[in-house]
């Protein structure tokens, strides 16, 4: 894969710990899974509704893929998807930038325009 941006879904207080430690090592889910998950910008959605729906607001970090290195596998996912997968820690130096994410007055998620859907 050629993308150089990846995301990670977080909520507010995770991502305020994750910030502080200046590293993430993953949720207990990556951990059991023996990597850390991220979603490419087409990707975000979907990982958004069917992992992150039950949250008010939420946290998308951009990650830097190139500085990850070969930490960084692309894989078959949700529906034979490629995701890209972290197998390591990701620095907060690889994280460039921040959004949070509301819910619009219907309750439905305002995503970033630069994510395309």
């Amino acid at each position: 894969m050629s993308q150089t941006i990846a995301y990670r879904l977080s909520t507010p207080d995770r991502w305020a710990e994750i910030m502080l430690s200046g590293v993430f090592a993953g949720e207990p889910h990556d951990v059991a899974d023996g990597f850390i998950h991220l979603s490419a910008a087409d990707q975000v959605e979907g990982t958004l509704i069917k992992h992150y729906n039950d949250h008010p607001r939420l946290i998308l970090a951009a990650i830097d893929l190139d500085e990850l290195g070969d930490t960084v596998k692309w894989e078959k996912s949700r529906g034979g998807a490629l995701f890209p997968h972290v197998y390591g820690e990701i620095p907060m130096s690889a994280v460039r930038g921040v959004r949070h994410l509301l819910r619009n007055e219907d309750g439905d998620w305002v995503l970033p325009a630069e994510l395309d859907r």
